[in-house]
C-alpha cells in the first residue's frame, strides 16, 4: 500500500470538511457571508437580548442567562455567544459571571481583569477570594424568580 504525504491527506480532509460545511449551508447563507459578518443565530440573539437587560450594578450567571433566553442547561452556549461578540460591542457582557460569583478565567490573559474592573466601577463588590455575593448582586428578573419557584 502506497501512502501519500501527510500534507496531501490533510488538504483532502480539509477540502472534504469544507465542501460538507458548504453543502449544509443554504444558498442564502452562503451569499450573505461573502464579505459581511453573518448575523447571530436566533439562540445568540436571545442571549444578547437577556444580557442587554442586566442593569448596571447587577450580575447574572451564565446559567441564569441561558434559562431566561429559553435554552436552560446551555450555560456554555452563553459563554460562546459572548465570546463571539464583535469588538467594540456595547452589550454589557461584563455583567455575566459564573455560578460561584467569580469572573471566569479565559484562555488568554487580560479580559477577566477588565471584567472585574468594569463591575467594580458599577459598584459590584468582590471579597478577597475574588467572588461577589450573589445574594446581594445577582439580577433577579420576575421570569427567573417564577421559574425557580416552579421547580
Amino acid at each position: 500500500m502506497t501512502r501519500r504525504p501527510l500534507s496531501t491527506d490533510r488538504s483532502r480532509a480539509d477540502d472534504d470538511l469544507g465542501s460538507r460545511a458548504s453543502r449544509n449551508r443554504s444558498a442564502d447563507e452562503r451569499s450573505r457571508s461573502k464579505g459581511t459578518a453573518e448575523p447571530a443565530s436566533p439562540v445568540y440573539q436571545a442571549i444578547y437580548r437577556v444580557v442587554g437587560r442586566i442593569p448596571p450594578g447587577r450580575v447574572s450567571t451564565y446559567g441564569d442567562v441561558a434559562r431566561l433566553a429559553g435554552v436552560p442547561g446551555a450555560a456554555r452556549q452563553v459563554g460562546y455567544a459572548l465570546h463571539a461578540l464583535p469588538a467594540g460591542s456595547d452589550l454589557p457582557w461584563h455583567r455575566v459571571i459564573n455560578a460561584r460569583g467569580e469572573v471566569s478565567t479565559r484562555s488568554e490573559e487580560g479580559p477577566e481583569h477588565l471584567q472585574r474592573a468594569l463591575l467594580e466601577e458599577e459598584g459590584v463588590g468582590f471579597d478577597v477570594r475574588g467572588r461577589c455575593d450573589l445574594s446581594r448582586w445577582r439580577w433577579r428578573p420576575r421570569a427567573l424568580r417564577e421559574a425557580k419557584e416552579r421547580r
